[in-house]
């Protein structure tokens, strides 16, 4: 392989592997969302819930 062959496929993996590593420590830095927006409760009505429709 050439010179600049090499250089390319170790520039690929830096940003590859780079790209991997940050999104890991973005993620371990805010895991999960704990405060949501007001409302979406869930509906636990069984005979009169809304209609589910087939798309």
């Amino acid at each position: 392989m050439s010179a600049s062959a090499v250089f390319l496929m170790l520039l690929a993996m830096v940003v590859v592997w780079g790209g991997l590593i940050l999104s890991v420590l973005a993620v371990r830095a805010h895991p999960e969302r704990t405060d949501f927006p007001p409302g979406g409760e869930d509906d636990l009505r069984e005979d009169d819930a809304p209609l589910e429709h087939d798309t």
